[in-house]
């Protein structure tokens, strides 16, 4: 299982699919090669060390095969990461994915639709962008989602 980690009072939560391998090996998020890439958006992108964030997945066990998480399994975890939203009480999320963007706001959004747009989570703001695995595969990409962490970075300033 792995939960998530990071700093508990964080400004920014960042919100994943769900483990990989080395994340289930391990039991911490983004630890494999989507991890370094993940730490360069926080780190060089944002801003801000990967230790003041605060990173969790929609589901907490790595889905067999790696596969995307199943509605069940996404539905079945839900309530542990919005308590967790709710224990961090972040202003801004960061939502990498589409998967993790569908399940935080029941929304059937394509990401390439969302990402560029805020939305509203509880008292948060939220962000969609693209999860840094697909960008290790798009590398294209990676100029929008650069634009997204400059997004965050000027809402964190303005806080």
């Amino acid at each position: 299982m792995v939960f998530g980690e990071g700093n508990p009072h964080a400004d920014l939560m960042l919100i994943g699919e769900g483990p990989g391998a080395t994340e289930d090996e391990t039991g911490r998020p983004f630890v494999g090669r989507a991890g370094e890439l993940l730490t360069a958006m926080i780190e060089k992108g944002i801003g801000i060390p990967r230790n003041s964030v605060y990173i969790a997945n929609i589901v907490k066990c790595r889905p067999p095969g790696n596969r995307t998480p199943h509605e069940e399994e996404a539905h079945t975890c839900r309530p542990f990461v919005m308590r967790q939203i709710e224990l961090v009480q972040p202003k801004i999320i960061l939502a990498l994915g589409a998967t993790a963007f569908r399940y935080l706001t029941d929304q059937e959004i394509r990401i390439t639709r969302a990402r560029g747009q805020q939305f509203t989570l509880g008292n948060a703001i939220l962000i969609p962008t693209f999860h840094p695995s697909y960008l290790l595969r798009n590398p294209s990409a990676k100029k929008e989602a650069y634009a997204d962490c400059l997004s965050v970075q000027s809402l964190l300033k303005g806080q």
